[in-house]
């Protein structure tokens, strides 16, 4: 089968076409076929990073459908539309943990569907697990038109957050946002974070600040945090070294809270995915959350879609498709 892989150099993984086997499903596993994949910034962060090793096959998300299921696996049968969170997924099979996969809705196409499980797995663990956002609080997410942060902005929308804010160095990104939940944009080019979020919360601060960007807007995130703050730091695009003054996080009683893949263990990663699906599947199925599609690649023309996704100029997904 047909696969992207990322070979190790001294100067970092090299992404290839190459022709693999197809995998063998074992007791307790899925075969699908893929037909989409999304394509995410962490994954070509982490291909950069390779400079020993083997050889792998990237990706994280995908969409298709069912092609066998394994001994002991109740739930899901050959044919079925399915969508997952998995590694080694950009390729024609991947081999997946049943609970992994999650339905896709009949509304949805391959494309949509691929474009879907790794950004709200993540935002939801950012948003409800480890924000524990409840309906009513408000929420400001910053580099607002990246993959997580625009899941993460129609989460909070659709669990009743208010008001959901979104900062972005864009204005022209921040119009599109509107139409996704967005009840305040903060230009930062243009304007103070904390003096917006202040005048947005009648100066009480946010309750939850998801961040992307790190070290640049540390210092303000800590300033625009209400008493009992959560602020949760999904990546550090702008920096990863901050300074914090201690003080606020004494007096505020706030609470620092880092997400990543990258150190859990399988069941917490299937655990990560399962909550997801119970909360987010209903309004994914109503047509309340999903995220634009910027572009699409054939699985071929992977080298494009990474210098595209560097040019940082996509709102929403970029999805390869496979077959």
């Amino acid at each position: 089968m047909k696969a992207v892989r990322v070979v190790p150099t001294p100067d970092g993984g090299k992404i290839e076409i190459q022709g693999i086997p197809v995998p063998q499903v074992g007791a307790g596993q899925v075969l699908v076929k893929v037909r989409a994949a999304g394509l995410n910034r962490g994954e070509i962060n982490q291909a950069r990073e390779l400079r020993s090793g083997n050889v792998i096959t990237a990706g994280v998300e995908f969409a298709g459908e069912v092609a066998e299921v394994g001994d002991g696996v109740s739930g899901w049968r050959e044919g079925d539309r399915v969508m997952g969170h998995g590694r080694n997924c950009q390729a024609e099979y991947v081999v997946s943990d049943p609970l992994a996969l999650m339905p896709i809705p009949q509304n949805l196409s391959w494309i949509d569907a691929a474009a879907f499980a790794n950004v709200f797995v993540t935002a939801h663990d950012a948003v409800v697990t480890n924000g524990q956002l409840r309906k009513g609080e408000s929420i400001l997410v910053n580099g607002a038109s990246g993959g997580v942060a625009m899941a993460a902005i129609q989460i909070a929308s659709v669990l009743g957050a208010k008001p959901v804010i979104a900062m972005s160095r864009s204005a022209a990104k921040l119009d599109k946002l509107a139409r996704f939940g967005v009840d305040v944009g903060i230009d930062s080019s243009r304007e103070s974070q904390v003096d917006a979020v202040m005048a947005a919360t009648d100066r009480r601060g946010v309750d939850v600040i998801i961040d992307t960007v790190g070290g640049p807007v540390f210092e303000a995130n800590m300033e625009c945090l209400a008493v009992k703050g959560r602020l949760v730091n999904i990546a550090r695009l702008g920096s990863a070294t901050a300074q914090i003054d201690l003080t606020k996080l004494w007096l505020k009683r706030l609470k620092l809270i880092g997400v990543t893949f990258r150190t859990r263990t399988e069941q917490e990663r299937l655990e990560c995915i399962q909550a997801c699906a119970r909360d987010l599947l209903p309004f994914l199925e109503a047509g309340r959350l999903g995220l634009p599609i910027d572009r699409t690649f054939s699985i071929d023309a992977i080298a494009d879609a990474h210098a595209y996704m560097q040019l940082d100029q996509h709102v929403g997904k970029i999805v390869l498709t496979v077959a």
